[in-house]
Order: C-alpha cells, then structure tokens, then sequence
C-alpha cells in the first residue's frame, strides 16, 4: 500500500502547518477514533480565497472543480495538522459539500468531484466516501464552495 503522505508529494501538494485564526472554533474536534473537520474554503496555503462567485452565474463548473479540489487540499492540511500524518486516516467517511448556486444551476456533484477525485487519488479505497453536495444561495465571502468532513481514524503505532 502507498502512503497518503507520498501521494501527496507525487501529486505535488504542499500542506505547511495551517495557522489558527480566531478562538471559539476548531478546524477539527476528534472523538474517538473520528475527526470531524469545519467547513473549509477554496484557499491557498495562505489563506487566500482563490476563487469567488456562484456557480452557474460567475463561476464555470470547471473552475468549481478546481475550487472543490482545493478545498480538499486546505482539508488535508487540517487533518494532517490533527493526525500528524495523512497515514493515519484510515477512511474518508463523510463529506459534506456546499455550493454556491444561482437560482438554475443543478450539478451540484459535478462541482464536488474535484473534492472526491482528490479524496481517492490521495488514499485510494480509503478515500472513497460518503457524500453530499448541497445547492445553497451564498456562502461566506461569496467563495463558490464550502466542504466539511468526517475521518475514521487509523490507532497510532
């Protein structure tokens, strides 16, 4: 089996330490043997918003491809911030996926596979998931997606 930390370094993905902003709320609460990641953004490793605007009005399903698969990378980060290593997922098991929509616009999934695309490249079977992609009317910062996660995670050692 390959490791997710060298799938990542393959694919050309950089996950540096994510800087925590703001106290009340954590970029990941663990529970047992699952992670559960807040709703994460299209960022750079910066925290840059690098794309903007609803789908099907400023946004092309393909650049709502990129801005999910981006997201997912800034999950990454947290969750290897939370685990010490992507090694230690031992599934992915849920994600929860919001788009930001106009009123017409209907291919919600087709948007959040860039998110799931990255999942199965990154871990393999591991990545596959469950999944929901929700059609909403705004999101903060007018970013186009917004996905949270659900991790089962793999005992240390």
């Amino acid at each position: 089996m390959t490791s997710a930390e060298a799938r990542v370094a393959a694919l050309g993905i950089e996950l540096p330490t994510k800087v925590r902003r703001g106290g009340g709320l954590a970029p990941s609460r663990r529970h047992g043997d699952l992670l559960f990641v807040s709703g994460h953004g299209p960022e750079d490793n910066d925290g840059n918003l690098l794309f903007r605007g609803r789908l099907g009005a400023e946004v092309s399903i393909e650049d709502g491809y990129q801005a999910a698969r981006a997201t997912g990378v800034q999950l990454l980060r947290t969750v290897r911030d939370a685990l010490g290593s992507l090694d230690r997922v031992d599934a992915i098991v849920k994600a929860l996926g919001f788009v930001n929509s106009a009123p017409d616009f209907h291919d919600q999934p087709a948007v959040m596979h860039g998110f799931s695309d990255l999942m199965t490249e990154v871990f393999g079977e591991r990545g596959i998931h469950a999944r929901s992609a929700i059609g909403t009317s705004n999101l903060p910062l007018n970013q186009p997606v917004e996905i949270e996660l659900i991790v089962a995670i793999r005992p240390a050692g």
